[in-house]
């Protein structure tokens, strides 16, 4: 069975399984598309059909592009792995280790051991947590008034560690501050700075962290699944005046632009011509940057999100900008192969040995939803087994 054949099929079936209200899913290797799909409604109840061309919030999809704006600064000098972040952003010097709560409930710290490094921002292992998979986090946000990183606030950011820089990883607002430090040396907002150095070269035309005219007249609704299973309309959009342009997690796109991002990284830094990464920094994208540390599983502790883990049981780390899979996993992605995923549903991986990547959108919470997430898990089988 081809590939758009068995595809399409599946995506289909889920649509009317109500597995996913709308869904956009494309494939790629080195040369060009080698899939592209849209099912659904955008959002439920509205008459308009998912295309290709749908923008939907691309969630912590936003991460891999930020990571790739600081490496493109470290090519250049701008910023270094390993010498302390402060230098660069000195608020980020203000972070304690939270110890615990007194008996008011007042957020406990010490300083830590050693200082963070935009190394340890880009692998995650620099102590950041998300209140949404830590519930001390939480704890402190009521005490301080530390609002959620999503209403893009600076203060979002003021947040303590939960352990001393590089121990080991913990998801959390990590590129949110890699973002900042991209901005302080280039004298740019995040957003200018990703037009000129990404957007522009990469023919990323509908992505950005401002919804525009144009990108709102094709923008997919967000949706909530209840208690009995099923989806139903959940409005939710980012500010689009923010203090801050959220690097780990600010930008809405389409499906395509995202497919052109992963192309340029399995053609070793440059599409079309235009190259912006050195081929170095792409083998770097690629391996393993945060030592004896391991991704775990994430433990849900707000309803947007489930317990979240990819391939549970393969062991796995995180480069510069991507989770990677040190096992072939079981929809036939060899061992080596990098991905990640936005919050509302929406996944990609890029595998560098068989020369292929996909990206899967759709607009839901609870994140690794019950009906999308093995969706994709079947959408990535497919493009693998088309190639048998």
């Amino acid at each position: 069975m081809s590939l758009k054949k068995r595809a399409d099929e599946l995506l289909h079936a889920a649509v009317a399984a109500g597995q996913v209200p709308g869904v956009v899913a494309m494939a790629t290797n080195r040369e060009g598309t080698i899939y592209e799909g849209a099912f659904g409604e955008r959002l439920l109840g509205s008459g308009q059909a998912m295309t290709t061309d749908t923008v939907g919030w691309m969630a912590s999809m936003t991460k891999a592009i930020t990571s790739v704006a600081a490496v493109q600064c470290v090519e250049r000098g701008q910023l270094n792995l390993d010498t302390p972040a402060h230098a660069v952003l000195p608020a980020i010097g203000d972070a304690q280790v939270l110890i615990g709560f007194d008996d008011k409930g007042h957020p406990q710290t010490r300083p830590p051991k050693r200082p963070i490094t935009l190394r340890h921002l880009l692998t995650h292992s620099a102590g950041f947590s998300y209140e949404i998979w830590n519930t001390d986090m939480q704890k402190v946000q009521a005490a301080l008034g530390i609002p959620s990183v999503t209403e893009c606030k600076n203060k979002a950011l003021t947040l303590p560690l939960l352990f001393d820089p590089g121990e080991r990883w913990e998801y959390g607002i990590n590129i949110d501050w890699a973002g900042k430090m991209v901005e302080a040396v280039s004298g740019q907002t995040l957003g200018a700075y990703m037009k000129d150095n990404l957007f522009d070269p990469l023919g990323m035309n509908s992505t950005a962290f401002r919804i525009t005219p144009d990108m709102r007249s094709r923008l997919a609704g967000t949706h909530l699944r209840g208690p009995d299973g099923k989806l139903a309309p959940f409005p939710f959009e980012l500010a689009q005046e923010p203090e801050f342009e959220m690097g780990g997690g600010g930008l809405y796109g389409t499906t395509g632009d995202y497919l052109r991002f992963v192309r340029m990284v399995l053609n070793g830094g440059q599409l079309g011509g235009e190259r912006v990464l050195t081929p170095e920094s792409v083998v770097s994208l690629g391996l393993n940057q945060m030592g004896d540390c391991r991704v775990y599983k994430l433990k849900a502790a707000i309803g947007l999100t489930n317990d979240a883990e990819f391939f549970p049981g393969v062991n796995k780390s995180w480069s510069l900008a991507f989770q990677i899979n040190h096992e072939a996993a079981p929809t036939g992605r060899p061992a080596g192969g990098l991905m990640w995923a936005g919050l509302a549903n929406s996944f990609y991986w890029i595998d560098q040995t068989t020369g292929i990547a996909g990206v899967y959108m759709t607009q839901i919470f609870p994140f690794a939803d019950s009906g999308s997430l093995p969706t994709f898990y079947n959408f990535e089988k497919a493009v693998y087994d088309s190639l048998k």
